[in-house]
């Protein structure tokens, strides 16, 4: 178990920690010298022979007294990914064996929370069973942001062939908005920008709170630069703004923020520093 929240459990299901991509094309506003400033505030973050950003892609696991919650299902196999060689056609049980280590299987599953309809968030909503796009969790229902879901199907993308629709199909799916509570600790709070209907996700047990970020935050470094832009927000302008509220919320309440891409440990808390903010790891 990674932490508690009250009575709710938070398990971490880690699929890839790997380099990604170059800071100067993932921040390319940040300037020059963006991979210095994120190795100086997030330490090892930057992988020493390629350059690139070490990205972990993890969902979180939350268990409570009635559900069993996953938040994100990371990227998946056998998908279709092309311009992401290491995310591209995967066979990997690193997942799976995840979920195991947290004593869940597939069948345990009671819902999944898309944090937002992105390739590393949805991928194992599905699997690919005798040639055709099954529900990978045959017991859960799926909550998806109604406005990616809108985009996605106009788009009619791979991820939404392979990781989308066959859910809907299924009969699984439940498009919601920011606002909608699941049971008595979760809900979905409003940060759009990286994608427009993209929501964090907060807990609350027994007086004590935690924030999911999803893409809100990719790196703790956008703690001290909540400015730079993400190459892959959809409105870059909506996205600084959710995350500095996403920032200023998390840092009055002083509670545990947990980061989908954040370097593992991948759990602290933020506090006001100067105009800006600071991470600091859990203790």
């Amino acid at each position: 178990m990674l932490y508690k929240i009250g009575s709710v459990e938070v398990w971490r299901i880690l699929e890839i920690h790997a380099p990604f991509k170059h800071p100067n094309d993932l921040y390319p506003t940040a300037g020059p010298d963006v991979s210095e400033l994120i190795e100086a505030k997030a330490p090892g973050s930057i992988c020493p022979h390629s350059g690139n950003l070490i990205l972990p892609v993890q969902g979180f696991l939350l268990k409570t007294s009635s559900h069993n919650i996953l938040v994100d299902s990371c990227v998946g196999n056998n998908k279709t990914v092309p311009n992401t060689p290491n995310w591209h056609q995967r066979s990997d049980n690193r997942f799976e064996a995840a979920l195991r280590a947290a004593g869940v299987g597939f069948d345990d599953i009671d819902y999944v929370l898309c944090t937002h309809l992105h390739t590393d968030h949805v991928g194992w909503n599905t699997q690919l069973i005798d040639g055709r796009w099954v529900p990978t969790f045959p017991k859960a229902r799926y909550l998806m942001p109604s406005a990616d879901e809108q985009y996605h199907s106009q788009q009619n993308t791979d991820l939404y062939k392979e990781s989308v629709s066959p859910v809907i199909e299924a009969g699984q799916a439940e498009l919601v908005q920011a606002g909608h509570k699941l049971g008595d600790h979760v809900s979905l709070i409003p940060t759009p920008g990286h994608t427009p209907g993209h929501v964090s996700i907060k807990i609350d047990s027994a007086g004590k709170q935690a924030v999911i970020t999803g893409d809100a935050i990719h790196s703790t470094a956008q703690c001290w630069y909540p400015d730079w832009h993400f190459a892959y927000d959809a409105d870059a302008i909506m996205a600084i703004k959710s995350r500095k509220h996403l920032l200023e919320t998390v840092s009055e309440a002083d509670c545990v923020v947990l980061g989908n891409h954040f370097s593992l440990p991948s759990i602290g808390r933020i506090s006001v520093e100067g105009s800006a903010f600071r991470w600091d790891e859990n203790q």
